[in-house]
C-alpha cells in the first residue's frame, strides 16, 4: 500500500476546507464518492521518554454533524512506527480498530521506545495510507540536554480566518507544541458579522455530534494539520471547547438546570479527549476526566499542564445582569478575595505545590489557559473603586497569592507561566504581592495572542498599563503565537505576528523579543 498521490491529498484538503458551507450541509451526498479515510490528518502527543501517543480519526467527506454514521461500526485499522520517514527502518507495528463509539478516532500509546529521538509514524485502513507523522521521545529523566524549542497557541476560531499561524508554528519544526486552549469555539458568528471568513456552517454545538463536528472541521485545515504532523503537543482546554465563561459544573446561563449543563459538559470533555492526542485520563471520584498532568525534558524542564476550568469555583460576583459571566467588577465584591473560592481546585492546587517543591529542574514552565498578572482599572473619578475583570486569575485574587506565594516559598528554580485566553500578547513579572510592584519578583509570565479570535481593546488597555507596571509589553492587534527556545542558561522568546488573518498565505514576522536569565525572574529586550 502507497501513500495518496500529493495531487489528489491537495484536493481532498481543498474539499475538506468546503465541508462546512450550507451548500455542501445540504447537498453533501454529492461527494458521497470520496472514500479516503484520513482526512482528518495524524497527530503525536504526550511523549514520554519511551514512548508518545499517535492519533488518528477516520472521516469521508463530506463533513457533517454526524458523518461516522457512513463508516461501519468497527474499523479495522493497522499502524506502524518506523526510525526513518522512509519507513525503512520500522521498529513497531500493530492492529487497533476505529469505533464510530468514540467518533472512529483512534488513540494508540506506545511505549519501550528509545529516549530522545525522532521516529515517523502512519495508520493503515480500507485499503488506504495516511500521510505519515513525525514525533519524538522525551530525553531521559536523568539525562542534561542542552537546549528544547516549543512553540504555544490557543484560541483558534475557525470563522474568524485561516491558520497561517499553525503553519508558521510547523516551519519552525520545535521539539513540543502547547495548545493552550481554546481548540475550537463552540458558538457561530451572526450571519451579517463583517468580519467572518469562513464558515462553521452549524449551529452551536451543545451535544456530541455537534463538537465532533467542530473538531473534524478544524482537523481538516491543511494548516492544522502540517502542525499536528510535524511535532508532539501538550494540550489544555479553556472554555470555548465547552461553552464560553463557563466555570465548573456552572454555566454562564442561570436558566440552564444545573444537571443539563453537566450533560452538556461531559459530551464537551468526551469530544476533546477523542479529538486531541492525550494519554488516557485518569478519572476522579466524580468520574471526570483528570487532564493536569507532568512532563519532564530531561533535567532542563518541567512542564506542569494545568486544568483551569473544570474545578473552578462559581464565576465571582454572580448578580444581575452578568450572573456567570466574565465581566469588569468594582475592587469591593468580597468573591474576588475569599480565600474559600479556586480557580484551579484544591486537590489540583496540591497537586500543584507539591510538585513545585519537588522539582529539581533547571526551569519549571507552568502551561495554562488564562492571565495570571494583575490588570487593574483604576477608579474613573476621585473616590471610585478599581476594578478587575472576572473571568481570570483577577477574578480569584486568594487563589492567585496561594500560587505566588508557593513560587516564592518553594524555592523552585526559574518559573515561567505560558498562558493563552487573552487574543493578545503580553510580558508580565509575577510579583509575591500580584499588585505590589516592589515585593519580590517570583516569576515571569508569557501570554501568547489568538490564531484567529479578535483582541481585546488596544487602546483601552494601554491607558491602563500606567497602572500595572508588573506589564512589560501589551499588543493585542496581531494574530500569532510564541516561539520559546530554551536553553541552560537562558529563555529566548519571540513574540510572532501574522500578517492577515484573513490572508490564507499570511506571512509571520517577530513582533517583540524577549531574553529570561537562569537565576533572574525579570524579562529583559532581547
Amino acid at each position: 500500500m502507497s501513500h495518496a498521490p500529493i495531487s489528489r491529498r491537495q484536493t481532498l484538503r481543498v474539499l475538506a476546507g468546503l465541508a462546512a458551507t450550507p451548500w455542501l450541509l445540504r447537498h453533501g451526498r454529492a461527494l458521497a464518492g470520496v472514500d479516503y479515510p484520513f482526512t482528518l490528518g495524524v497527530a503525536s502527543g504526550d511523549p514520554t521518554s519511551d514512548g508518545f501517543v499517535i492519533w488518528t480519526r477516520l472521516a469521508t467527506l463530506p463533513l457533517y454533524p454526524g458523518n461516522e454514521q457512513r463508516l461501519p461500526a468497527t474499523v479495522p485499522l493497522a499502524w506502524e512506527v518506523a526510525e526513518d520517514p522512509g519507513f525503512r527502518r520500522p521498529v513497531r507495528r500493530g492492529q487497533s480498530s476505529a469505533l464510530r463509539l468514540n467518533g472512529h478516532a483512534v488513540h494508540v500509546e506506545l511505549n519501550g521506545l528509545r529516549p530522545g529521538r525522532e521516529y515517523w509514524y502512519r495508520f493503515i485502513a480500507l485499503g488506504e495510507t495516511s500521510a505519515s507523522g513525525r514525533a519524538m521521545t522525551l530525553p531521559p529523566a536523568t539525562a542534561s540536554p542542552d537546549s528544547l524549542h516549543l512553540v504555544a497557541a490557543s484560541c483558534a476560531h475557525w470563522e474568524r480566518g485561516y491558520f497561517s499561524a499553525y503553519r508558521h508554528m510547523a516551519e519552525e519544526r520545535p521539539d513540543l507544541v502547547l495548545l493552550l486552549g481554546d481548540y475550537i469555539y463552540e458558538y457561530s458568528l451572526p450571519s451579517d458579522s463583517a468580519d467572518r471568513v469562513r464558515r462553521y456552517g452549524a449551529p452551536e454545538a451543545t451535544d456530541l455530534a455537534g463538537y465532533r463536528y467542530r473538531y473534524a472541521l478544524h482537523h481538516s485545515d491543511p494548516d492544522l494539520q502540517a502542525l499536528h504532523a510535524v511535532a508532539p503537543c501538550l494540550a489544555t482546554w479553556d472554555d470555548h471547547e465547552v461553552q464560553d465563561d463557563y466555570s465548573g459544573p456552572f454555566s454562564k446561563d442561570p436558566a440552564l438546570a444545573r444537571r443539563a449543563f453537566l450533560q452538556r459538559r461531559a459530551a464537551a470533555y468526551q469530544a476533546f479527549l477523542e479529538n486531541l492526542p492525550l494519554r488516557r485520563p485518569a478519572r476522579d471520584s466524580n468520574g471526570a476526566p483528570r487532564i493536569y498532568r507532568r512532563l519532564r525534558y530531561g533535567d532542563l524542564a518541567s512542564i506542569p499542564i494545568l486544568d483551569g476550568r473544570q474545578y473552578r469555583s462559581r464565576q465571582p460576583c454572580y448578580v444581575a445582569p452578568h450572573f456567570g459571566k466574565g465581566h469588569v467588577e468594582a475592587a469591593s465584591c468580597a468573591d474576588l478575595r475569599d480565600p474559600r473560592r479556586t480557580l484551579l481546585g484544591f486537590e489540583q492546587e496540591r497537586w500543584l505545590y507539591d510538585g513545585l517543591r519537588r522539582a529539581d529542574s533547571r526551569w519549571q514552565l507552568i502551561a495554562q489557559d488564562l492571565l495570571v498578572a494583575p490588570l487593574r482599572v483604576p477608579p474613573a473619578e476621585a473616590g471610585g473603586e478599581a476594578r478587575y475583570w472576572t473571568d481570570n486569575w483577577d477574578g480569584f485574587q486568594a487563589a492567585r497569592e496561594r500560587l505566588l506565594e508557593n513560587l516564592q516559598h518553594s524555592r523552585v528554580a526559574n518559573p515561567v507561566v505560558l498562558s493563552g485566553d487573552y487574543h493578545s500578547f503580553w510580558a508580565n513579572h509575577l510579583h509575591r504581592v500580584a499588585e505590589d510592584p516592589d515585593s519580590p519578583r517570583v516569576a515571569v509570565e508569557l501570554v501568547g495572542t489568538s490564531i484567529t479570535s479578535n483582541g481585546p481593546s488596544y487602546e483601552a488597555i494601554q491607558k491602563v498599563l500606567p497602572a500595572n507596571p508588573q506589564v512589560r509589553f501589551y499588543d493585542s492587534r496581531q494574530r500569532g503565537y510564541l516561539s520559546l527556545r530554551l536553553q541552560r542558561q537562558a529563555l529566548d522568546v519571540r513574540m510572532q505576528a501574522i500578517s492577515d488573518r484573513a490572508d490564507p498565505h499570511a506571512s509571520v514576522a517577530t513582533l517583540r523579543r524577549f531574553a529570561v536569565a537562569d537565576g533572574d525572574p525579570s524579562l529583559h529586550d532581547a
